[in-house]
């Protein structure tokens, strides 16, 4: 057992645990700037609802400075996993780890608190207020002094400035003023504020679910071109997409999810679409 390896989990390795290693050993490069200690990790996550199994063993490794791809077919258990990862969902067994210690999320609070910013497909944006006042939902920043404290006034100059600040990090250049209201932007422009603010509060772990999706040609380059800046400023990102071009493009690994289980952990450099389609549908071992 590793120094970094949880407790309890050696001896016999499962199903799952040796599909990844095969796949790792198959050629999964070390991410740039990564020791091999994952920054997130799922041991053996089991979840059912009913008779019906959601996650059934399943691994997972998230390394600093990197983008983890999750694919899958329908049913396959991508959105399970993935709101166990986020306290969205209480898993029935397993572990998981941030930063080489176990946490346990029992509520996407718990995990938005440790560090793990999630963008849902839906985006979660208020449309009547301006991008800054979005970028700080749920999170306001108050005056200093009595009229912060008592009064609770908000410092909406302070947020808008530090609106601006955390767009042009990320190198967004399509919404030059932040006091627009949301509903007047266009679906790539409101992708870029749901995932500037999962930046700007993500401190460890960022997690976009279909980012891409109903988006035209144009606007998806963007959304994956954020990916990408997060990913330089040293933010590992968990990305799930049905759009293989876009997992080949932005993704160092790709996590493959059937029925429930990990089928395999590839790259962009060791397996090719048709291959990872083939993983996915079973036509194919990893």
């Amino acid at each position: 057992m590793t120094p970094n390896e949880p407790a309890g989990s050696a001896g016999a390795a499962s199903v799952d645990d040796a599909v990844g290693a095969f796949a790792d050993a198959a050629g999964t490069p070390t991410p740039a700037g990564d020791s091999r200690t994952p920054i997130l990790r799922a041991r053996r996550l089991v979840k059912t609802f009913g008779r019906v199994v959601g996650l059934d063993g399943v691994s997972l490794e998230l390394y600093p400075g990197e983008v983890l791809a999750i694919i899958g077919d329908n049913g396959a258990g991508k959105s399970t996993l993935i709101k166990c990862l986020t306290g969205a969902e209480v898993p029935d067994e397993g572990e998981i780890w941030l930063e080489g210690q176990p946490v346990h999320f029992k509520r996407p609070q718990d995990a938005r608190a440790a560090g793990i910013e999630t963008v849902y497909q839906n985006l979660a944006v208020s449309p009547a207020l301006d991008v800054a006042a979005n970028l700080f939902l749920g999170r306001e920043e108050r005056k200093k002094g009595l009229l912060g404290s008592v009064f609770r006034v908000v410092d909406q100059k302070g947020m808008r400035q530090r609106a601006r600040q955390e767009l042009a990090a990320l190198g967004i250049s399509t919404l030059q003023d932040v006091t627009v209201p949301v509903e007047n932007l266009s679906g790539g422009q409101r992708q870029a504020v749901a995932v500037a603010r999962a930046a700007a509060f993500g401190s460890k772990v960022v997690v976009l679910d279909e980012p891409t999706a109903a988006l035209g040609v144009r606007e998806s380059n963007q959304v994956l071109e954020l990916v990408k800046n997060l990913r330089d400023k040293g933010i590992p990102v968990i990305l799930i997409s049905h759009n293989m071009p876009h997992v080949f493009e932005v993704a160092d690994r790709i996590h493959i999810q059937r029925l429930g289980k990990r089928a395999a952990t590839i790259t962009p450099q060791s397996h090719s679409m048709t291959d990872a389609v083939a993983i996915m549908t079973g036509a194919r071992r990893g």
